[in-house]
């Protein structure tokens, strides 16, 4: 393991080489950040969006928690997301999880964990509304990895029924939201496909947030998205 003092020579390195490849290196990030991706992640030590994505420095806006978790009443995700979208205008939310997730698999377990019991009962409130499709599933190690992309899913669908999202997509057609999932035994990302915009259309009913109802685009005419676009810009 990397001791303490060893980090600080490895940032001197860091710098050196940077720098050594790109003289405006330093100059270009400290530069004001305009990222396309906001990548919601796990907290695990393993896992980092960066390496992971194969990005630079400025080009992921980052939030991490343990299970990748989106709650209405976490202000710390809250505020990220809404900083993202309005502020520097994201075109891309990633909800990333991983297989092996401990906060998932500590969500599984019938164990009392103390203060974590409120914020893993929102992985549990996840089986619960899968629980036909996971009970069904034989494979203990199969199950686990369901429940992992399951609450993926369900945490793309509280990012989509943010009023900011809403009403961003609405005026400028971003951001859209993906769910990925990183498999850290071939070190590869796998996204689920979710359909944003089905998503977005099916759950407008009740989480509709924006002024103007929500258009599913994908099979909506031309005129009628032009002018529910036009009618929300006035």
């Amino acid at each position: 393991m990397t001791t303490y003092d060893e980090i600080f020579e490895n940032n001197r390195q860091w710098v050196s080489n940077k720098t050594g490849s790109n003289a405006d290196f330093l100059r270009q990030l400290a530069a004001d950040q305009k990222p396309d991706y906001l990548y919601i992640g796990c907290s695990d030590s393993r896992v980092t969006a960066e390496d992971l994505m194969g990005v630079a420095p400025g080009e992921v806006f980052v939030h991490r928690n343990v299970a990748n978790l989106v709650i209405s009443i976490d202000l710390n995700a809250t505020s990220v997301i809404e900083y993202a979208v309005a502020h520097l205008g994201v075109k891309h939310i990633v909800v990333c999880g991983h297989y092996g997730c401990g906060g998932v698999k500590a969500a599984m377990q019938s164990k009392d964990l103390g203060i974590m019991n409120p914020w893993l009962r929102n992985i549990r409130d996840v089986y619960r509304t899968h629980q036909a499709e996971l009970d069904a599933i034989e494979d203990s190690d199969l199950r686990y990895d369901r429940l992992v992309e399951l609450n993926v899913q369900e945490q793309c669908v509280n990012v989509i029924k943010m009023a900011v999202v809403q009403q961003k997509y609405l005026e400028k057609g971003y951001p859209t939201v993906h769910g990925w999932v990183f498999d850290l035994k071939t070190g590869l990302l796998k996204d689920l496909k979710l359909d944003f915009e089905e998503i977005l259309h099916n759950i407008q009913e009740i989480y509709n947030l924006g002024d103007e109802p929500i258009f599913k685009t994908r099979n909506a005419p031309a005129e009628e998205i032009g002018q529910a676009k036009t009618e929300v810009q006035r």
